[in-house]
């Protein structure tokens, strides 16, 4: 007989599946071992959007807590490696940079390394900032390696994420799953069951009239929202007037010639109404158009889309709609929304997986009883809002900075108002080429220096402190430049070193 006064968690159930919901379903069957049974509901007859190919670091820390075996997840998703991602007119339009998983180069003193660049330049250094990032010469070269421990050495300053078929990861973290107990059960979900007096979820009637109760519910419908925005009306932000592309076109291709050509890097070229991306896997590469309907017609951007492609298509270009912002709250009562559910941020910087996975992490770390109490609750929105707006305004830099005239949405976006929160970094960072970090940044200070410098919003200033510091810039800068280039040289291929990581 059950305690009365037990109050712990029995039944979870995952609404949905896909990424979001097989990533979450692999975490609580990982962690919820006893007296918790994990369900997940899904059906083969809704599609899931499955275009999000690209990573950042933090998806290392998933899977490494899952005790995945990166050969086995390599061979499931087709992945390859990624080291950061290549910016080409963004900025002005004939600009290119790159966005690198990791710092520019190794500081060598208390005033960071990007000042030192910029007095070398007002000197008449010619080495863009790019050239000072061990990432970005092992990526400009199509090599990997294994970054190494030792922080004296510049192999230590970079770091990398995956590329993979994200239909293959949702796969595979369905079997790692059910391996762990998680049940899944095929059905579309047709009706909210609310409690009458405390309004929390009770259960999800199927169509067929199966009815599933949980004490738990995690929300993994997608756009659709369906027990976050819809069974419990939590209101959406529209954020579409700061990020205004509300379509994509995918579209994957063959390596060109049939010969593989896996760079190790993301690759995002700004066009006539958004921009378009570029993911190399083992087998294909992934292609999309990120635009605005109000701008371009969806059959038009699918042809632009197919005449761009770097070798034969694979298939017909299949669209996606959505809207950029996010729900008020992401938990409400006893229903946490991960994924699409909780809201949307384009994929400039790929971080849709990471969104996943940051609900997820954060639901683990603050796992509620059955009364899901307020404090608990208030407390993930408090982080789970904040680091999505920090993002927001990471990606809002993009577009703010765009000096681009030759199209109607870079004009647009280079005059739109923008938050506060960012207006201020852009500011400060335009006249003293100083950073502010604030609390759930997930881009640090080199993933900020990339687009700021990148994109020309070159500063007033340097820090004061680099007149009293006695240092030859441009010397130790060079030095830098041919240590990067001496281990870029020796590291294998992209080709080779994924060969290599999946024997």
């Amino acid at each position: 007989m059950e305690n009365s006064g037990d109050r712990r968690i029995r039944k979870v159930l995952v609404a949905g599946g896909g990424s979001a919901g097989w990533m979450t379903a692999a975490m609580l069957g990982h962690i919820l071992r006893h007296d918790c049974s994990v369900t997940l509901v899904e059906s083969e007859e809704i599609g899931i959007v499955g275009v999000g190919e690209a990573t950042i670091p933090p998806i290392r820390t998933f899977n490494q807590t899952l005790g995945i075996d990166e050969k086995a997840f390599l061979r499931a998703t087709q992945g390859t490696f990624k080291l950061g991602i290549e910016f080409v007119g963004w900025g002005r339009q004939d600009s290119r940079y790159f966005h690198p998983f990791g710092p520019h180069g190794r500081n060598f003193d208390m005033v960071s390394l990007h000042h030192y660049w910029l007095r070398a330049r007002a000197a008449g250094e010619t080495a863009p900032f790019d050239a000072h990032s061990m990432a970005w010469a092992l990526a400009r070269a199509g090599r990997m390696t294994r970054p190494m421990a030792d922080p004296r050495h510049v192999l230590s300053t970079f770091d990398h994420a995956y590329h993979f078929d994200a239909a293959g990861y949702a796969v595979f973290l369905r079997q790692f799953a059910e391996a762990r107990g998680v049940t899944r059960v095929e059905g579309k979900i047709g009706q909210v069951d609310l409690d009458g007096e405390t309004g929390f979820v009770r259960a999800l009637q199927l169509e067929d009239g199966r009815r599933l109760e949980a004490d738990l519910f995690i929300d993994c419908t997608g756009f659709r929202s369906l027990l976050l925005g819809q069974a419990l009306g939590e209101p959406f932000e529209d954020w579409s007037h700061w990020l205004p592309c509300d379509r994509a076109v995918a579209m994957p291709c063959a390596h060109p010639d049939n010969a593989p050509d896996p760079l190790p890097f993301t690759r995002s070229t700004a066009q006539e109404a958004g921009w378009q991306w570029r993911i190399p896997l083992q087998h294909r590469i992934g292609n999309g158009y990120v635009f605005s309907s109000s701008l371009l017609d969806e059959t038009r951007a699918g042809d632009l889309l197919a005449s761009r492609l770097d070798g034969k298509a694979l298939a017909d270009p299949r669209l996606v709609k959505f809207k950029a912002g996010r729900r008020r709250r992401h938990w409400v009562k006893n229903v946490v929304a991960v994924g699409l559910s909780s809201g949307f941020l384009e994929p400039l910087e790929s971080t849709s997986i990471h969104l996943i996975q940051a609900n997820i992490s954060k639901l683990m770390g603050l796992f509620p009883t059955r009364d899901c109490d307020a404090d608990t609750v208030d407390e993930f929105n408090r982080i789970a809002l904040g680091e999505t707006d920090r993002i927001r305004d990471f990606i809002i830099l993009h577009y703010k900075l765009m000096q681009r005239d030759d199209a109607e949405l870079w004009r647009y976006t280079a005059n739109m108002a923008v938050p506060d929160t960012l207006a201020a970094k852009i500011e400060q960072f335009r006249r003293h080429a100083r950073h502010l970090p604030r609390e759930f940044d997930l881009f640090a200070i080199d993933s900020w220096l990339a687009v700021h410098l990148g994109q020309n919003n070159l500063p007033e200033d340097v820090d004061p402190l680099i007149d009293y510091r006695g240092i030859d810039a441009r010397d130790w800068l060079t030095k830098l430049r041919a240590a990067l280039d001496v281990e870029a040289a020796r590291a294998p291929s992209h080709a080779q070193f994924i060969a290599d990581a999946m024997r």
